[in-house]
């Protein structure tokens, strides 16, 4: 009797878990708050690397300084770039404007690319 139960039990799990869930459909209100949550998001990560960077650049100022005193030969191994700032978090969304600007075809036939240039001839 238990096997039958469990075996229902794990039928019906697997049904519901099989089922589809249609996409919601967002309006353009709704696909601009996830196109400004998305980008907060990548401007979060950009000041966490930011932060990460620092924090890297201030252990490493620390062992360098407590190396030299203590009369080891500690030098950095390569230079690293800058820690780079992100600044304030500023979103500009897109507007529809720019979007539907057509762009020029370049005419039927006409090629716009040079062609290229000759190899100059090699003296033995």
């Amino acid at each position: 009797m238990k096997k039958f139960l469990v075996a229902g039990l794990l039928l019906s799990a697997s049904v519901l878990v099989s089922a589809k869930i249609p996409a919601p459909v967002l309006d353009d209100a709704a696909k601009a708050k996830a196109a400004e949550t998305a980008a907060k998001t990548a401007w979060s990560g950009k000041v966490d690397s930011y932060q990460l960077c620092k924090s890297q650049d201030k252990a490493a100022a620390s062992y360098y300084k407590t190396a030299k005193a203590a009369g080891k030969p500690a030098k950095p191994a390569a230079q690293t770039p800058p820690c780079a700032d992100p600044g304030p978090f500023v979103y500009k969304p897109a507007t529809a404007a720019v979007a539907a600007t057509p762009v020029a075809a370049p005419a039927a036939g006409k090629s716009t690319a040079k062609a290229p240039a000759a190899a100059p001839a090699k003296k033995s």
